[in-house]
């Protein structure tokens, strides 16, 4: 669950795809599943700091 959580969360932040269009892309999922999964994984970075580290590095190999 939490890996396709930040999957969501970095596409996202890394595309100009709406809600419902990322939703569409992991099994039809609705928009407002999209936004939970969102805000979970922001939460978590600001609770966890090796957790932010890891999801940054992700990023960051995915924009390079």
């Amino acid at each position: 669950m939490l890996p396709r959580q930040i999957a969501m969360y970095l596409s996202r932040k890394l595309t100009s795809a709406s809600l419902l269009e990322i939703g569409d892309k992991f099994g039809g999922k609705d928009h407002s599943t999209v936004l939970h999964s969102i805000k979970k994984v922001e939460e978590k970075m600001s609770q966890e700091v090796p957790f932010k580290e890891m999801v940054e590095d992700l990023r960051s190999r995915i924009k390079s």
